[in-house]
């Protein structure tokens, strides 16, 4: 069993930056795919990166160049630093994890991640 807790969302101001963590309490946090994800009011929720078990990364390519993944095993953390932040990135933003491997294509898919945390929200101002 998982559990995660995000942590780091806030107010910023466009072209500002945030770093979200998802801090992860169980055993074998490091054996675990651990993606992100976002939701706008009104919209589904999509897929903004991942990172495997195997320090392999994806990102959506909304976000690609300005998103960067990262994980500390020893601290059961999966980091996701945010850089140069648009009013469109403002959502809900979740972590989640899966003990399957992913590829590319099956990282986006967010019905195949199994544990999720509660969200922490990121707004970015004009």
């Amino acid at each position: 069993q998982l559990q995660l807790v995000e942590s780091g969302g806030g107010l910023v101001q466009a072209g500002g930056s945030l770093r979200l963590s998802c801090t992860a309490s169980g055993h074998g946090f490091n054996n675990f795919e651990v993606g992100w994800f976002r939701q706008a009011p009104g919209q589904e929720r999509e897929f903004v990166s991942h990172i495997g078990w195997g320090d392999s990364t994806y990102y959506a390519e909304s976000v690609r160049g300005r998103f960067t993944i990262s994980r500390d095993n020893a601290k059961n953390i999966v980091y996701l630093q945010m850089n140069s932040l648009k009013r469109e990135d403002t959502a809900v933003y979740f972590c989640a994890a899966a003990g399957e491997r992913f590829t590319k294509l099956t990282a986006l898919h967010s019905g195949l991640y199994e544990y999720w945390g509660q969200g922490t929200q990121v707004t970015v101002s004009s």
